[in-house]
């Protein structure tokens, strides 16, 4: 037993011993040379992707950069930056009403839009995802409004939802009296949820590409044991289709904050602010009153919003994101 014990000692120090076989290699060891193929291949790499590094550096990362000094100045574009520290954003957080009104009709807006498209996408993809006549003319119809220019398509909502446009005819039909949707303050908001449900369509395909992947064995097992088509929807379904649902929500509250164009066209924030939001008003203050630094600081402080929303998104995604990779 003695004499074994020591053989196996001493093959474990001939082991650790330099050069023995097996050796690990020296942390220092000198990384490997590359090649001269290896070299051209990395400068084509970097001369391909120089236009996006240019691109990044000067017009997205440059101006980043830049609004955070701006956002600290009193600024008009055409005399010198004035340094005023954080009055910029005392100003927007305490002093301006309008701020606060225009942050929350972004914050109703997401909180109505998102799901609500959400929900739409998630209906008409799992209408379209059963064998239905027509079912590829629907889906085309479906994703076609998402390929319509925004701008086209708030001029066309613009006249549907006129006093006396095709909504409110609608509506009267039923005998139901319409709103003055884009003049009555109480009902602009909600006209600019009815527009934003126009482009459900993208996410209605993202949503049945997902369920178009999910094997047809688990749907066999359910009908084997007895389930429903419900129960397939939320035993099945809607667990698979979740890492999808979580894109489109995330993506959904960073569009959903940063609107702009359908406010800018249909009602320029009026009437009375009530559809005011944050991106057409820090562009009323940058572009029509010329107060640069404090439309930066209003910039950095939708951003730290929107960074909030989608930490909390990803914060509470372990509790309903089933990926199939992980093991629970």
């Amino acid at each position: 037993m003695t004499a074994t014990l020591g053989e196996a000692l001493g093959a474990v120090r001939d082991a650790r011993r330099p050069g023995a076989a097996g050796r690990r290699p020296r942390r220092g060891a000198p990384r490997q040379r590359l090649t001269r193929r290896g070299r051209q291949e990395a400068g084509w790499f970097w001369l391909f992707i120089s236009p996006w590094v240019i691109g990044f550096l000067a017009f997205l990362l440059g101006p980043m950069i830049a609004s955070v000094w701006y956002s600290l100045t009193d600024w008009d574009s055409f005399t010198a930056p004035e340094f005023v520290g954080l009055d910029n954003y005392v100003r927007a957080l305490t002093e301006d009403p309008i701020f606060w009104k225009a942050l929350w009709n972004t914050l109703y807006y997401a909180a109505v839009s998102v799901p609500l498209g959400m929900a739409i996408g998630l209906y008409l993809a799992n209408l379209l995802n059963k064998q239905v006549r027509f079912r590829k003319l629907w889906r085309t119809l479906i994703y076609l409004p998402t390929l319509v220019p925004l701008v086209a398509t708030a001029m066309v909502f613009k006249m549907v939802l006129a006093p006396s446009g095709p909504l409110n005819d609608l509506l009267g039909v039923f005998g139901i009296s319409g709103p003055q949707w884009l003049l009555d303050p109480n009902w602009v908001k909600p006209a600019l949820v009815v527009l934003s449900v126009w482009g459900a369509g993208g996410a209605t395909v993202l949503l049945l590409s997902a369920m178009n992947g999910i094997p047809r064995e688990f749907y066999e097992a359910a009908e084997i044991d007895g389930a429903g088509p419900v129960r397939q929807f939320w035993a099945i379904t809607f667990p698979q289709i979740t890492p999808v649902l979580f894109f489109n929500l995330v993506m959904g509250l960073i569009g959903a904050f940063q609107i702009f164009s359908q406010v800018y066209i249909l009602t320029g924030g009026g009437p009375n602010n009530s559809s005011q939001t944050v991106v057409p008003l820090l562009f009323r203050e940058a572009f029509e009153f010329y107060h640069f630094g404090y439309a930066s600081a209003i910039a950095w402080l939708l951003f730290v919003v929107i960074i909030g929303f989608t930490a909390i998104a990803f914060g509470t995604s372990r509790k309903w994101v089933f990926y199939e990779t992980e093991v629970r």
